[in-house]
């Protein structure tokens, strides 16, 4: 279960021990809102900060690791055409297209096509869920969210620092919270770990679905609690 700092720490600021708790993030990229929804909304971000880290790998990335690649793949197109060897083993004509997997990649692709808000919410984002989302990652440089489960109510909590550990987090703070007339959590227990989810359901009809579910007990204890 949850380390004591957390504990202590969700004990404060929630008044009363909570029910369960469970770190999360939206484990799906944002989908793009209207221009004029995000605007009203006050522009924020639609994604998590990355750590200075992440920028340094990136660019080694980009700048070391794809020009060999590249340099790589030419060098063997370069040896194929010297030694007058085509991919498929013959003449040197160019292999014909495979028609049947570029039918599944159209296929995939149009699939894709139909969800454009990716399974991260209802879609409707001037509903309850939609404008938590337009909101989500203003509240916090770091993508990790504390729900946590009261008697009565439904809070999420969030840390200013753009790292934390679940497990020693201890400056978390209240950033919204529902009755449980307003919202509730729908979600089932013995989801496999590393892939569980859940979702916040408003009582408008409105849901935003949630990931990437931090501390194994927390969350096996969270979504017994919520199936039952």
């Amino acid at each position: 279960m949850a380390k004591g700092k957390v504990q202590r720490r969700a004990r404060k600021i929630l008044g009363e021990e909570p029910v369960a708790l469970v770190w999360c993030e939206i484990h799906k990229p944002v989908p793009a809102p209207p221009k004029d929804v995000h605007r009203a909304a006050g522009k924020g971000r639609l994604k998590s900060r990355h750590h200075w880290l992440w920028y340094a790998g990136a660019v080694v990335f980009f700048f070391v690791v794809v020009p060999m690649i590249l340099l790589d793949s030419l060098g063997r197109r370069l040896d194929q055409r010297l030694s007058g060897r085509s991919r498929d083993g013959q003449t040197g004509q160019p292999r014909p297209p495979d028609t049947q997997r570029s039918g599944r990649d159209r296929s995939r692709e149009r699939d894709r096509g139909q969800d454009p808000t990716n399974g991260v919410f209802d879609g409707d984002w001037n509903l309850t869920a939609g404008q938590l989302l337009l909101r989500w990652y203003g509240y916090s440089p770091s993508p990790k969210r504390l729900v946590m489960l009261t008697r009565d109510r439904i809070c999420v909590a969030a840390s200013p620092r753009r790292r934390l550990s679940p497990t020693k987090a201890d400056d978390f703070r209240t950033v919204t919270e529902f009755t449980l007339d307003q919202a509730r959590i729908d979600g089932e227990a013995g989801q496999p770990r590393g892939y569980a989810t859940f979702r916040l359901a408003f009582a408008d009809g409105s849901w935003l679905e949630l990931g990437r579910l931090g501390e194994p007990e927390d969350a096996d204890h969270f979504l017994r609690t919520v199936s039952g």
